[in-house]
């Protein structure tokens, strides 16, 4: 549950239709979030579809929230982006950094099995090579 304003996050929903269950999947920009010390915390996530703009306000402890992915973290200098509803996509650019989690898990294998000195020292024995 350490999501900030400006993070992007993946939802997976419970949804009931009729008998049967499905997951379905919200991805958006968490404009902000309230009640982090209390019993029933949410998140007000937002995202554009088809140009129209659709907020949640998602219940972190529901029982419909299966599971919630941090996709990405931003750097941002507000507690609350409720501004960015009135910016157009192009407009609400943020910097993030990628996390390790949502590049893949071949890359993260390989970083496991060669530590950073091995790297180094085979790119100066490269550049070494060159000169």
């Amino acid at each position: 549950m350490d999501f900030k304003a400006g993070d992007v996050v993946k939802i997976h929903l419970r949804i009931k239709e009729g008998e049967k269950q499905r997951l379905q999947m919200f991805e958006g920009l968490v404009l902000g979030v309230k009640g982090r010390q209390s019993s029933s915390p949410t998140i007000t996530v937002r995202k554009v579809s088809h140009g129209v703009g659709v907020e949640m306000i998602v219940p972190l402890l529901s029982k419909n929230v299966e599971k919630i992915e941090l996709v990405k973290k931003a750097k941002v200098r507000r507690a609350k982006l409720y501004y960015i509803r009135d910016l157009t996509p192009k407009q609400s650019r943020m910097k993030y950094k990628v996390l390790k989690e949502a590049i893949g898990e071949k890359i993260e294998e390989v970083i496991e099995k060669e530590p950073i000195e091995e790297v180094v020292e085979k790119t100066e024995e490269k550049e070494v090579e060159k000169k």
